[in-house]
């Protein structure tokens, strides 16, 4: 059985709330929540992201908000407690979510400029 998440875990805040409710009222009905992930970002260690999911499995973490379901499973969990998720809309196309006070992963080659400092968790392009 899933875990109900808590705010010391994991929060939103309400411009996030508000654009993830309103892409999640665009998806079928079978979609049963937004899954936040992690990835191995290149020498920057690890990046983060956001899908949706038709699934949610028995290890995952909920945290449950209007209208629709944000989903962690444990390994991401352990990189995100604490995290807030927010929505920026710069009004200029670059509207984006971005992970806060993402705790420091260590390491990085330093060599693309992206070394552990950005909002998204990092990751070599």
């Amino acid at each position: 059985m899933s875990a109900s998440l808590t705010n010391s875990e994991l929060t939103l805040t309400l411009p996030a709330t508000a654009k993830m409710g309103e892409l999640f009222s665009q998806v079928d009905d079978n979609i049963q929540g937004v899954r936040v992930f992690a990835t191995p970002g290149g020498c920057s260690g690890i990046s983060f992201g956001m899908t949706f999911t038709d699934e949610i499995n028995a290890d995952d973490g909920v945290l449950a908000c209007n209208g629709f379901k944000v989903v962690v499973d444990d390994g991401t969990l352990s990189y995100l407690r604490g995290v807030e998720i927010d929505f920026v809309d710069d009004g200029e196309g670059n509207a984006t979510f971005v992970f806060n006070n993402l705790p420091q992963m260590g390491g990085g080659c330093g060599s693309c400029g992206s070394s552990n400092g950005g909002s998204s968790g990092g990751g070599c392009s």
